[in-house]
C-alpha cells in the first residue's frame, strides 16, 4: 500500500482489500457463488471522463477472458473482459444516465453487472489486493 501513497492526479488509486482483481483492470466481489463485476479506480483514471458504457441484457452467458461489453471514454474505447464465466442478473442501469458513476465511485456506485458465477474454480485466476496494488503501482 506504501507505493499507492504517491498521488496519481486526482489523489492515490483505491483497491480495496475484499475485492479480486483481473489483469485488464476489472474487480470482482464475491458472495457464495454472485459476483459483482466493475472496472477499477485505476482503469477509469487512465481512461478520463468516461461517456457511454455498454453492457450486456441480463440473461446473457459471459465467458472468461471474453468481452462482455464497451466503455467510452474521452481518451479512448475500451473491452471490459469477463473475469469469470457467468450468467447476467443484473446489470446497472443507473449508468445509462450517468456513466460518470464509474469515475466518481467505481466500487460503489459505478458497478457494471452482477453475475451468477458457473465455475468458483476460475477465481483462483483473480488476482488478490495486494498483488493488484503492487501490480499498479509499477504503472505509477
Amino acid at each position: 500500500m506504501e507505493e499507492l501513497e504517491r498521488y496519481h492526479a486526482e489523489g492515490p488509486i483505491d483497491a480495496p482489500d475484499d475485492l479480486l482483481y483481473s489483469d485488464e483492470y476489472e474487480w470482482l466481489f464475491q458472495e457464495g457463488d454472485i459476483a459483482t463485476i466493475g472496472i477499477t479506480d485505476y482503469a477509469q483514471r487512465e481512461l478520463g471522463d468516461i461517456i457511454f458504457v455498454e453492457l450486456p441484457d441480463v440473461g446473457a452467458e459471459i465467458t472468461q477472458g471474453e468481452p462482455f461489453g464497451t466503455v467510452e471514454a474521452v481518451n479512448g474505447v475500451i473491452e471490459l473482459f469477463a473475469p469469470v464465466s457467468g450468467e447476467v442478473l443484473e446489470i446497472n442501469d443507473s449508468l445509462e444516465e450517468d456513466s460518470t458513476q464509474v469515475n466518481r465511485s467505481p466500487y460503489e456506485d459505478g458497478w457494471m453487472i452482477v453475475i451468477q458465477i458457473h465455475d468458483l474454480e476460475e477465481l483462483e485466476t483473480m488476482i488478490p489486493a495486494d498483488e493488484y496494488r503492487n501490480i499498479i503501482a509499477d504503472d505509477l
